[in-house]
């Protein structure tokens, strides 16, 4: 090297920053005395924008390029300096390098459920989470803001100040938007456009810029998942008395599945010798009436006249017309005409039991339901109330 390379080598400064991190949102560019030569080569890169701090003030921001620092290309730090004739070499002024690329996959969620009141519902507690991409949309009120004297300031150290804002704000909007609970899985996209709206003036407040918001999913308490997952068992199996049967089925194979294996195997037989005659039941009560052929000059046939009128015999019901009954609290049935006169006399049922069956709205008292007005003539009367015995005399 020659003497000229020497001297020169002592007055060429190079000012970069290359990036090797993933997370890295602001760098100040390293130098003792933060002493910069008169005259220096400041190379800022595709995605970055640098920044000159002079006396505790933000100066000049330079874009991708090269510059040479004279006095023509530092005005505002020329005149914070007062440097009215230039200034001499070297110069002080820290140089903060901010990655203005897209920073994607970040993480949100709530900690504590949200609460919603929903139209359908009521009161529900939800809990959700999704993703969001941002990048730095003002770095010198990033620097003010946020970044204060750190000479590395990373993704980490914003990312949960970003993440309270939008929980907050996603917990006000999603009760804004006033979605049915039950319709917010079709309406995640659309959710996710309006919170961002509300969100890009908070983020803006720190200098960075929400780019994309996503919502992927809002979920209830387990409590509201399993009533739902029921409500949607009745609505496929339609016919309550069919689901009423399909459960008391269900129930005898996981009593006896519970012992052990010829349990199970008896559960199983019980379970399809049940299923088996619920099937013939329905078949027989689906099957049409059979006709019976007129005979030809019947013959009379003398029959004997009982001695004592026999008991009125038990009202008719329609062949495939049977009711279930809520009897001590639980669903039990379905029962005929004639079991159900049995049941009145012995006292097991009144008119004021409840009755159900397909067709019906609901349940209502035997005695209020018109078919079964005949069969309540079997209810027996209140026992008398017993008279006194003669006075002892």
């Amino acid at each position: 090297m020659g003497l000229f390379d020497i001297f020169s080598s002592q007055f060429i400064d190079i000012i970069e920053w290359l990036d090797d991190s993933n997370d890295t949102l602001v760098y100040r560019f390293e130098r003792h005395d933060n002493a910069i030569k008169n005259g220096a080569k400041l190379t800022v890169r595709e995605g970055q924008m640098a920044v000159f701090v002079s006396q505790g003030q933000t100066a000049d921001v330079f874009g991708p390029g090269m510059y040479e620092l004279v006095t023509a290309n530092l005005p505002i730090l020329t005149d914070l300096n007062h440097w009215d004739h230039g200034f001499s070499s070297p110069f002080k002024a820290e140089v903060y390098f901010f990655n203005m690329r897209r920073f994607g996959d970040l993480k949100w969620g709530t900690r504590n459920p949200i609460m919603l009141n929903d139209s359908a519902f009521g009161p529900l507690r939800l809990r959700a989470f999704g993703t969001y991409e941002m990048r730095i949309g003002d770095p010198q009120k990033l620097l003010v803001q946020v970044v204060g004297t750190d000479g590395h300031f990373t993704m980490d150290e914003i990312s949960d100040r970003l993440r309270n804002i939008i929980v907050s704000k996603f917990s006000t909007s999603l009760a804004a938007a006033g979605i049915p609970a039950l319709e917010l899985a079709a309406n995640y996209q659309q959710l996710g456009r309006f919170v961002a709206d509300e969100l890009d003036a908070d983020f803006g407040e720190y200098g960075v810029k929400l780019e994309d918001f996503w919502v992927e999913n809002i979920s209830f308490p387990p409590r509201v998942e399993e009533a739902l997952d029921k409500r949607s068992s009745v609505e496929m199996v339609g016919d309550l008395s069919r689901y009423f049967q399909y459960q008391q089925a269900e129930a005898l194979g996981e009593a006896a599945g519970a012992d052990n294996a010829m349990g199970a195997g008896m559960g199983a037989g019980m379970g399809a010798a049940l299923g088996a005659s619920l099937a013939a039941g329905m078949q027989a009560a689906s099957a049409p009436a059979p006709t019976m052929a007129p005979a030809e000059d019947p013959e009379p046939v003398l029959r004997a006249t009982p001695a004592e009128p026999s008991a009125p015999p038990p009202p008719s019901l329609p062949a495939d017309l049977e009711y279930h009954l809520g009897i001590d609290g639980e669903v039990q049935g379905p029962f005929d005409a004639e079991a159900m006169v049995d049941m009145l006399q012995a006292g097991q049922i009144s008119g004021e039991t409840l009755a159900w069956t397909a067709g019906m709205e609901g349940w209502e008292p035997m005695s209020d339901i018109e078919e079964l007005a005949s069969i309540m003539d079997h209810l027996p009367p209140p026992m008398p109330t017993p008279l006194p015995g003669p006075a002892a005399s």
